[in-house]
């Protein structure tokens, strides 16, 4: 005896018969609007700035690290963060079919996520720059959105850094380096069409750059005051900034590829080994949320 199939209810349903039983187009939770736009400007800016002040130092500078500053960017940096949150918050779904806005649900998915990529942090820093949230990250903010992405990362870096014990001056810098890590993911090419070997190849190429380049990013936080350099790879406070630059350069080769390229190689061989599972699991716990689905409230029948 055949049985007609059941109809289910929900935002997928099959709908009458005829109909196409694929789900509509992937909503993410945080899309960008004006409000976020602007405020992610705002924050990778002051971000810039910090990271880059020390190149434009003078020579009767007093460099004496990022102990003093990094407290100010830290108390700036939250509520840059929380700005982004709230223009999310109030820009929401529009009268004519806007983007989704954040909600509850992707409140509850951002810090599922943000506890995911603390947790595994600890799995391999300090061996040999071995760090598999990288993965995470970039795989997160591939399907979840640029904007998402962003909070994602500098939330998911805080946490870490409590349960690690890693809070100190670098701290707010590793926060921005990881939030854009993130937000570059969420804004490749082809998020809504490209599937299977040819994303994932994508992902891991985008992984192993944004590996080094947040290496790089955060070897130029510490760089500017470490003493005892030798002359060709340490900083000239005053000296021009093209010539600091290659100085820079050396010593990134010199130091820290060793640890920046283990990082990459290990992010490339996640992506393309546990990605596919991972982005199923992330792309159906998004549709099951339905994010982009209007909420409706109806009375009770009497």
């Amino acid at each position: 005896m055949n049985r007609a199939p059941r109809q289910r209810s929900g935002p997928f349903s099959l709908g009458r018969p005829g109909s196409p039983s694929r789900p509509g187009p992937l909503g993410r939770p945080v899309s960008l609007g004006r409000r976020s736009i602007a405020t992610l400007l705002l924050t990778s800016c002051v971000g810039v700035a910090a990271f880059g002040w020390p190149l434009l130092a003078s020579t009767r500078s007093a460099l004496v690290g990022h102990s003093t500053d990094a407290p100010w960017l830290f108390a700036l940096l939250l509520p840059l963060l929380l700005a982004v949150v709230i223009a999310q918050i109030s820009e929401g779904r529009t009268a004519g079919g806007g983007a989704p806005g954040l909600d509850a649900k992707a409140v509850a998915l951002l810090g599922v996520l943000a506890a995911a990529g603390a947790a595994l942090r600890p799995l391999g820093a300090g061996t040999a720059g071995l760090e598999p949230m990288f993965f995470l990250m970039v795989l997160a903010g591939r399907v979840l959105g640029p904007g998402f992405g962003f909070v994602l990362g500098s939330l998911s870096m805080f946490a870490s850094a409590l349960l690690t014990g890693g809070v100190g001056p670098w701290l707010p810098f590793q926060m921005l380096a990881m939030g854009w890590v993130c937000l570059g993911a969420g804004l490749l090419p082809g998020a809504a069409t490209l599937r299977g070997r040819r994303e994932l190849v994508l992902l891991a190429g985008y992984g192993a750059v944004a590996s080094l380049l947040y290496g790089t990013i955060m070897n130029l936080q510490g760089w500017p005051y470490i003493a005892g350099l030798s002359g060709s790879i340490s900083f000239v406070p005053g000296d021009e900034v093209s010539a600091n630059l290659v100085r820079f350069a050396a010593y990134c080769l010199t130091t820290s590829l060793g640890w920046d390229l283990p990082r990459a190689a290990l992010t490339v061989v996640l992506c393309l080994t546990l990605g596919a599972t991972v982005l199923r699991a992330l792309r159906r716990a998004t549709r099951r949320a339905a994010f982009a689905a209007p909420v409706e409230f109806n009375p009770p029948k009497s």
